[in-house]
Formats: structure tokens, sequence, C-alpha cells
């Protein structure tokens, strides 16, 4: 297993990540965008522990956000240039994604904002009906079956 320094580097030197705390093994990373939901990213040095895997507790992946197709296009070829395995850009419906494992074995996702959660709906009807993508159409009984009642707030 890695030691944390490489995740550190990634996040500092290519995503302007600072390192604002560490207290022990725990060291605490903000974004250089003060108002960005999310800024804060903990790391921890755990190098006698297995990797996490999928379930209760642990994290599946990071999503960080491009602006546009031109801003993921680039950072693609960056993180290729430092030599990780990137996908290809992969389209998601609302947004278009790209994904590479970080140092430590966490999934980072970089996805695009547009063409964005309108593309099927008005903004006043976000959250109102269930939407899922062309490839989830099939399973829609099962999911529907599953998924807990939501009653979303009206305005008066």
């Amino acid at each position: 297993m890695e030691g944390y320094e490489r995740t550190a580097r990634l996040l500092t030197d290519s995503f302007g990540y600072r390192l604002i705390d560490e207290s022990g093994n725990r060291f605490r990373f903000a974004s250089p965008d003060d108002s960005a939901p999310g800024r804060i990213v903990d790391l921890l040095c755990q190098p006698d522990t297995a990797m996490g895997r999928v379930a209760a507790g642990s994290v599946h992946h990071i999503a960080f956000r491009a602006k546009d197709e031109a801003e993921q296009l680039q950072w693609r070829e960056h993180l290729v240039d430092l030599g990780y395995n990137v996908t290809p850009v992969i389209d998601r419906t609302y947004f278009h994604s790209i994904y590479f494992r970080e140092p430590g074995g966490v999934l980072f996702e970089i996805a695009t904002e547009p063409p964005g959660f309108t593309l099927d709906e008005k903004l006043e009807e976000l959250g109102t009906h269930l939407r899922l993508p062309p490839w989830m159409e099939s399973a829609r009984s099962q999911i529907e079956k599953i998924l807990p009642p939501i009653q979303v707030p009206r305005k008066s």
C-alpha cells in the first residue's frame, strides 16, 4: 500500500488544495475555492490497515467538478501525463465523467457541470419524479419497489 505522501502531492500539486491542519495520522486539506461545497478532504495515513472495500463506512469515490468538457479534457491529459490510468470520457446523461484511482486506491471522478439535471425536466420539477438514465430504465419497477416514498415540500 502506498503512503499518504503521493496522494497529498496529487491534492496539492494538481488539484490546488493546501494542507490546513494535521493531527496524528490525519491530514486536512482545503480547496482553493473557499465557497465550494465539500471543500475539505481529510487524508488518513494508515499503512498497516487493509484497503477499504465498497461497504458501509468506506469511501466509494470522490467527485470533482469541471466547468465544461474542455476543462475535463485538460484534466485528463494532465493526469495521463502524470502516469494515471484515466478512463475515456463516459456519458452519464446529466454529466460526463472521467475516473482514475489515486495512489491510495480511492476512485476519483472529474465530472462536467453540463448538460445538467434540467436536461429532461424543468427546474421547478426537479426532485418530483424518479429520473433514470436510459441503461437503468429496464430495472425501473425493481428500483421503484425498494425506494422509500419521499415527500417533496411544496412552496406556497
